[in-house]
C-alpha cells in the first residue's frame, strides 16, 4: 500500500512537470539568496574569528595611548619593571610590490599563551623564529613578502587575510619604526601588589578586552543588513512555493479520496505527502545552496572593499565551504518549505473520505477568511507602528520593517479586490464587464505571486531611494568637506615648515590637519584642531547648532562634535565634553559625518597645540586658484613624489567608489529579488493556464478569438501589475524612512534626509510592467493556440 501510494504521489508530478519545476526552481532561488548571503557573513565572520585568534584582537585587556597612536619602549620597560605581565605588540602597514600587507609584530617571550608566531611556527623551534626572524604571512601576501624582504617567510592559512605576524624587532625594522609599540596586550594574570598604571604610566589607558576594538561588534550593523535582504529574497521566493503546494494539494483532492476509499490510513498517506515534500525541499535546497555558493562568490570581492573601505576589517577574497552556511540553506529551505506545506496538509489531514474530489475553488476567499485576512493586517501595522515609535535596538526596527512588509503583503489582495470591484461596476459593456470580473475571479490564484511582486517592487523602491539619497548627500557632504583644491603630506616636521614656506606665496590659505586618537565620552574619538578660517565656516553645516559655532572654536571656547559621537553619548548643543582631565568644553554644534562609523571631535587650533605639543602637522590642505600650476611646483621645484600630492578630485573620486562598492551587493540583490517576482508570475500564470480553459470556453463560443483572449490574458497581467506598483510605491518610500530614519540611525549613528526621485520609480514601473508583460506573454501564446477541440470538450457533458 505505501509503494502504491508513492507511486501515486508520484504520478500527479510526472503528469504536471511544469508545477514540479515551480516548485523546485522556486525553493532553489529562495535558498540561492539567502545560502548566498550566509556564506558573504560566514566568510566575513571566519576572519574575523582568525584574527581574534592569532592575534588577540577581542580577548585580551590592551593599554593603549591616552592621545596618538604610539607608545614609547620606555613607557613598557617602566611597567614591566613595576610587574605589569604585559606583551608589546606593534602593527603597520607594508607595500610588498603592490601588495599591501599588515604587519604585525609580538614578542613571543611575553605573549599570552597561543598568541602569536611560536603557536603557528609548527616544527620551526623558537630560537630560529628568534634568531632568523621568521615572518608567518597568510598564503595570499607570502609570495609578495618574499620577492620584497630578505626574511624566511613561512605561509600560514590560519592567519586573517593580507596579514603577516613577525618578533616585534623584525615589524620594527620592516616597517621602519625602531622603539615604537603599537599598543600593549595585558596577560590575564597579574601580580597583587602591582602599582596601578597611573602612577607609572599617566598617559596610557588601560582598555578592557570587551571595549577594545572588535571587528565583529563593529560589523554587525553590516552583516545585519545583508541577512535581512537575503531573508526578504528569501520570502519573495517562498510566496511562489507556497502557491505551487497549494495548488497542487488542491488538484489532489480526487487522488486523496481515492486512495483513501481504497484502504490507505490517513496517517500513512499524510506522512508520505510529508516525505515527499522533505525530498523535494532537500534536492531543492541542495541545487539552491550551490546556486548561493556562485553568487557568495561573484560578490565577495565587493563585500571585502566594502568592509575595508568602512571598518579596516580585512576579509579573504576566496570563499570556503563552510558548513556553517550551507548547513544554514538546507536548513532554510526546510523550513520554508514546511511553513508553505502546512495549511495544505492540514486541510488535506481534515478532509473527510467522501469529500468531493474536485479541486475546490482553493482560491477564493470565504468572508470569514478575509475578516481573519483584515485582522491580521491590522495587527502587523500597528506592531510595526509600535516598534517603530517606542522599540530601542535594530533588531526592534527589522522587527518593524518586517511587520510592515508582510502587513502590506496580506492587504495587497484586499486592496487589488477593491479596486478591481469599482472597475467592474463602472464597466460599460457585456465584454469589459466580464473581462473585470473574470480578473476578480483570477486574483486569488495570482495573490501569492502579486505579493511577491509587490515586496520585490517595494524593496526596489526603498533601498534605491536610500541609495540616492545617501549618494545625493554624500556628494553634497564631500563638497562641504574637501573644500580645499590640494591636499598634501610630508614625512617630518622640518619638512613640513619648508613645504609652508615654499606654498605661502602661492595659495590663498594653508591648512594644517592636526589630529590624534583618543577616547571622549567614553567612545573612540578622533580628536582634530582647525584653523578657522572662511574655509570652514562659508561650507559647513550643522544638523544642531549653538550660537556663532566657528567664532567660539577659535577662542578655544567650545567643541564641535559628529553626529556619531553625539547620539553614541547622547551630547548634543549645550551639553559640556571632557576633552582632557582639566579641559571641559561646551559643545557649539553637531555636524552630520556621513560615511564614517568613528566619533570625531573639532577644537581650535591653538587649544589642540596647547592639549598635545607633540603632535606636528605633516599633512595640509591648500586652498589655491590654480590647483594644476601649484601641484606641478610642488613637484618639480619642491621635490614632492606625486602620490604625496591629492587633489580635490581625486579623494571625491576615491570616496565615491567606496560608495558605489558598497552598495553593489543590495543593489544585486534587488535585481535578483525583482527576477524571483517575475519568475513567480510567469509559474502562476503557467499553473493557471491549463485551468482556465473551462472559464474561457463560453466566452469563446460566444465569439471571442482566441487571438483576443490571448491578449486580454497580456492586458490583465499588466494591469495587475500596474495596480500592484501603486500599493509597492507609498510602501517603498515607507520602507525608505524606516531604512533612513530607523535602520541607519541605530546602524551607523546617522540620519540621513530622505529625497524623492519619480524618474527611477517611473524607470522601476517599466521595468516592473515589461517583467509582467514578459512573464503572461508565453502563457497567452498557449492560450492564444488553444485547439478548437479542447474548448468544445467543455460543451461535451453540457445539457
Amino acid at each position: 500500500m505505501t509503494r502504491a501510494g508513492l507511486g501515486a504521489l508520484w504520478s500527479f508530478w510526472r503528469r504536471n512537470p511544469l508545477q514540479l519545476f515551480t516548485l523546485v526552481a522556486g525553493l532553489a532561488l529562495a535558498t540561492s539568496l539567502w545560502s548566498g548571503v550566509q556564506a558573504l557573513n560566514a566568510e566575513a565572520r571566519a576572519s574575523y574569528d582568525a584574527a581574534a585568534s592569532v592575534l588577540g584582537e577581542g580577548r585580551y585587556d590592551q593599554i593603549v595611548p591616552r592621545a596618538g597612536d604610539t607608545i614609547a619602549q620606555d613607557s613598557y620597560l617602566a611597567l614591566r619593571r613595576a610587574g605589569w605581565q604585559i606583551g608589546p605588540v606593534l602593527e603597520g602597514r607594508f607595500d610588498a610590490g603592490e601588495t599591501r600587507v599588515r604587519l604585525v609584530g609580538i614578542d613571543p617571550l611575553t605573549a599570552p599563551a597561543g598568541l602569536g608566531p611560536v603557536s603557528q611556527a609548527g616544527d620551526t623551534p623558537l630560537q630560529s623564529v628568534l634568531a632568523e626572524g621568521v615572518i608567518f604571512a597568510h598564503p595570499g601576501v607570502a609570495e609578495a613578502l618574499r620577492e620584497s624582504l630578505s626574511q624566511r617567510i613561512v605561509a600560514d592559512a590560519a592567519l586573517p587575510p593580507d596579514t603577516a605576524i613577525t618578533d616585534i624587532g623584525v615589524a620594527q625594522r620592516v616597517l621602519d619604526r625602531p622603539g615604537e609599540i603599537s599598543r600593549l596586550i595585558v596577560a590575564e594574570r597579574q601580580p597583587m601588589k602591582r602599582p596601578s598604571l597611573e602612577e607609572v604610566t599617566p598617559d596610557l589607558v588601560l582598555q578592557p578586552s570587551q571595549q577594545t576594538a572588535d571587528i565583529a561588534q563593529l560589523t554587525d550593523s553590516f552583516h545585519l543588513n545583508l541577512t535581512a535582504f537575503g531573508l526578504l529574497s528569501f520570502a519573495v521566493g517562498i510566496f511562489m512555493v507556497h502557491g505551487a503546494i497549494g495548488l497542487a494539494f488542491e488538484q489532489r483532492r480526487g487522488m486523496v479520496r481515492t486512495l483513501r476509499t481504497l484502504g490507505m490510513p490517513l496517517r500513512r498517506l499524510v506522512a508520505l505527502m510529508v516525505l515527499e515534500l522533505l525530498v523535494l525541499s532537500l534536492v531543492a535546497g541542495g541545487i539552491g545552496v550551490m546556486l548561493g555558493y556562485l553568487l557568495a562568490a561573484t560578490l565577495l570581492p565587493d563585500v571585502a572593499a566594502t568592509l575595508e573601505g568602512l571598518y579596516g576589517a580585512q576579509v579573504s577574497g576566496a570563499l570556503s565551504l563552510q558548513p556553517a552556511w550551507w548547513l544554514s540553506g538546507l536548513a532554510i529551505a526546510l523550513l520554508g518549505t514546511a511553513l508553505a506545506a502546512t495549511g495544505a496538509i492540514w486541510r488535506i489531514a481534515r478532509m473527510p473520505v467522501l469529500a468531493s474530489g474536485k479541486a475546490q475553488a482553493w482560491a477564493v476567499a470565504s468572508p470569514r477568511l478575509r475578516a481573519v485576512q483584515v485582522a491580521g493586517v491590522c495587527v502587523l501595522l500597528l506592531a510595526a507602528l509600535a516598534l517603530v515609535t517606542v522599540g530601542d535596538g535594530l533588531i526592534a526596527g527589522f522587527a518593524g520593517l518586517a511587520c510592515l512588509l508582510l502587513g502590506a503583503a496580506l492587504a495587497l489582495p484586499l486592496l487589488l479586490d477593491a479596486m478591481l470591484t469599482v472597475a467592474q461596476r463602472r464597466a460599460r459593456g457585456v465584454r469589459a464587464h466580464w473581462f473585470w470580473a473574470d480578473t476578480r475571479q483570477q486574483l486569488p490564484g495570482l495573490r501569492l505571486a502579486l505579493m511577491a511582486l509587490l515586496l520585490a517592487m517595494a524593496a526596489n523602491v526603498g533601498v534605491s531611494t536610500m541609495v540616492s539619497s545617501f549618494r545625493l548627500t554624500f556628494v553634497g557632504f564631500l563638497d562641504q568637506r574637501l573644500t580645499a583644491e590640494l591636499y598634501v603630506s610630508v614625512d617630518t616636521a622640518e619638512q613640513a615648515a619648508q613645504l609652508r614656506d615654499f606654498v605661502a606665496p602661492r595659495t590663498d590659505a594653508t591648512l594644517p590637519l592636526l589630529s590624534v586618537d583618543t577616547r571622549l565620552a567614553d567612545q573612540p574619538t578622533e580628536l582634530f584642531g582647525a584653523r578657522v578660517g572662511p574655509s570652514y565656516a562659508d561650507n559647513w553645516t550643522f544638523i544642531a547648532r549653538d550660537g556663532p559655532v566657528w567664532d567660539r572654536v577659535a577662542r578655544g571656547e567650545a567643541v564641535i562634535i559628529n553626529e556619531q559621537l553625539a547620539r553614541r553619548a547622547d551630547l548634543w548643543p549645550g551639553d559640556t565634553l571632557r576633552i582632557t582631565p582639566d579641559v571641559t568644553l561646551p559643545i557649539a554644534g553637531v555636524a552630520g559625518d556621513y560615511g564614517n562609523t568613528r566619533g570625531q571631535a573639532i577644537i581650535g587650533e591653538a587649544l589642540f597645540r596647547e592639549l598635545h605639543p607633540s603632535i606636528a602637522a605633516t599633512r595640509f590642505g591648500l586652498r589655491t586658484d590654480d590647483a594644476a600650476g601649484l601641484q606641478t611646483a610642488l613637484i618639480d621645484d619642491f621635490g614632492l613624489d606625486p602620490g604625496q600630492i591629492i587633489d580635490q578630485a581625486g579623494i571625491k573620486r576615491f570616496s565615491l567608489d567606496v560608495f558605489e562598492r558598497t552598495f553593489t551587493v543590495t543593489g544585486a540583490l534587488n535585481i535578483l529579488t525583482l527576477a524571483v517576482a517575475g519568475f513567480a508570475i510567469l509559474m502562476s500564470l503557467l499553473t493557471l493556464a491549463g485551468m482556465r480553459v473551462p472559464q474561457l470556453a463560453p466566452a469563446w463560443a460566444l465569439g471571442v478569438t482566441r487571438a483576443e483572449l490571448g491578449r486580454l490574458e497580456l492586458l490583465r497581467a499588466v494591469i495587475l501589475a500596474a495596480l500592484t506598483l501603486l500599493v509597492a510605491l507609498p510602501l517603498g518610500l515607507a520602507l525608505a524612512w524606516m531604512l533612513l530614519a530607523v535602520i541607519n540611525v541605530e546602524a551607523f549613528g546617522w540620519r540621513l534626509p530622505m529625497y524623492l526621485f519619480p524618474l527611477d520609480y517611473v524607470r522601476l514601473a517599466a521595468f516592473a510592467l515589461l517583467a509582467a508583460l514578459l512573464a503572461a506573454l508565453w502563457p497567452a501564446r498557449r492560450l492564444a493556440r488553444t485547439p478548437a477541440a479542447h474548448l468544445l470538450k467543455v460543451f461535451a457533458n453540457a445539457n
